[in-house]
């Protein structure tokens, strides 16, 4: 069978494709700043943090190769492939994010998480094909680069609405979050749904050739409840060697992403705002007391009072400094393919993951609110680079016809390290990292020096051409 040829696409038609990623990432914006304070408001102490984010690599784990596995043999003349399953996981994730606020207990806020999860995985693999499926080779550097983008603004918004919420709208409620975090989570289910419509609306999927549409119904009809695992274990077996090599990349870069989004928080506490965790605990105490209406010295009525207000100002320069690295991987995104197509990706990767660790190096011994930002140009610029670049290296080695299963197996290599991040971190965290949220930080840019080291040795087939947009 000869190789289908997609045609070229132009700038605004590669734009409308991708604006879904927008929902998707604003719903990842929120994991990342949101979700652990949540789960610090409602009584959860630091080192319990990597298990309450197990939801994450085991439902990607899960729920991606399968979801690229049927996707791969799914066609609808009305729906498409991979659109059927971008609209399910939208849909889902806005119910989700419009509950999550509510949570009045841990486990009711940790189920959620379960959820929304299980639906930005059902959303963002297909995604991923998309540009495959949609796109020349010349042009998928590009294509996933904008989808970087979208990233960037995704998160951006999410970041920058909980900087902005709580510092004009801060405020408690019964259930121990503040009410300025409810108004990010409703404007995240709103461009969930919203963005990926756009998408949906806007792009036509590629019709299967009528020698492409008679195997998928031939396979259809031997296909079973196994089937999506066998292929899964076949693809694996099969996998090129590239991917291999993306693996050990992946699993330093996870590791240290983890880390970063789970301890960030507690270490801005720690250096900023001179913070601990006693005090956290000691406030709430008093705090909870105050509710009930029990006896409280006035003097540790306000402290507590102070105490939480720092916690909050935290949570709010969190949300502050990952819009900021948001805003630069939207503003260099697409600046990053002109670099790539000239001193090739793998060199600029291997320089974005570096610049990465210096930016974690930094952060734990500035102590201004202002200065602190800077690091994140160049965090942002590696946010730019992970989003976009390692999808556009290994898309050439991946064949056509397993894309999607491929693209789910490729995500299997970043939550299988989240996987053993949550297992395992807890443990070094407080055995070997003396319970400080620095030295957490310092070993994420450790991570990051050694994901740099692994991308030079691999092997990447050299495109030739350039984006016709």
């Amino acid at each position: 069978m000869l190789k289908k040829i997609n045609p070229q696409l132009s700038f605004w038609q590669i734009f409308n494709m991708n604006v879904g990623f927008f929902g998707i990432q604003y719903s990842f914006g929120l994991q990342q700043t949101a979700i652990n304070p949540i789960y610090s408001f409602l009584g959860a102490h630091a080192e319990q943090l990597p298990i309450l984010n197990l939801a994450g690599p085991v439902t990607g784990l899960v729920i991606q190769p399968l979801i690229g596995a049927m996707s791969d043999k799914t066609w609808s003349p009305k729906w498409g492939r991979r659109k059927p399953f971008f609209m399910i996981g939208a849909l889902f994730c806005s119910l989700a994010l419009f509950a999550f606020p509510f949570s009045k207990e841990l486990w009711m806020a940790a189920g959620l998480l379960w959820i929304l999860d299980a639906a930005n995985n059902t959303a963002m693999e297909p995604y991923r094909a998309f540009i495959g499926d949609k796109l020349p080779e010349n042009q998928q550097t590009f294509g996933f680069q904008m989808q970087s983008l979208f990233v960037g603004a995704g998160i951006t918004l999410a970041n920058l609405s909980l900087f902005f919420f709580q510092k004009y709208f801060g405020g408690g409620s019964e259930t121990g979050i503040p009410t300025w975090v409810y108004y990010s989570f409703f404007i995240g289910a709103f461009c969930s749904i919203a963005s990926v419509g756009w998408s949906v609306y806007k792009t036509p999927e590629n019709p299967p050739t009528e020698e492409e549409l008679a195997k998928l119904n031939l396979e259809k009809q031997h296909s079973n409840f196994f089937t999506p695992f066998i292929e899964i274990a076949n693809a694996i077996k099969d996998m090129p060697k590239i991917l291999w090599q993306l693996a050990l990349v992946y699993l330093f870069q996870w590791y240290a992403l983890f880390i970063y989004w789970q301890f960030l928080t507690p270490m801005l506490k720690k250096t900023l705002f001179g913070l601990t965790e006693t005090d956290e605990t000691k406030s709430s105490k008093i705090l909870e007391l105050a509710q009930k209406g029990s006896n409280v010295l006035s003097t540790d009525l306000s402290w507590a009072n102070q105490i939480s207000e720092l916690v909050q100002k935290a949570v709010g320069q969190t949300g502050l400094m990952n819009g900021t690295y948001n805003i630069v991987t939207m503003i260099t995104a697409l600046m990053l393919v002109p670099l790539a197509m000239k001193f090739s990706t793998k060199k600029v990767h291997v320089a974005a993951l570096f610049g990465t660790a210096i930016a974690l190096f930094m952060l734990p011994f500035i102590k201004n609110e202002f200065f602190i930002l800077f690091p994140m140009i160049l965090f942002g610029i590696g946010w730019a680079a992970i989003m976009g670049l390692p999808y556009s290296m290994v898309s050439p080695d991946i064949p056509s016809e397993k894309r999607g299963v491929y693209m789910g197996i490729i995500n299997m290599m970043i939550v299988i390290p989240m996987l053993l991040q949550t297992i395992s971190f807890g443990f070094i965290y407080k055995n070997l990292l003396g319970s400080n949220p620095v030295n957490a930080i310092i070993l994420a840019g450790i991570l990051f020096v050694l994901a740099s080291i692994s991308v030079s040795f691999m092997k990447v087939k050299k495109i030739n051409g350039h984006s016709e947009l």
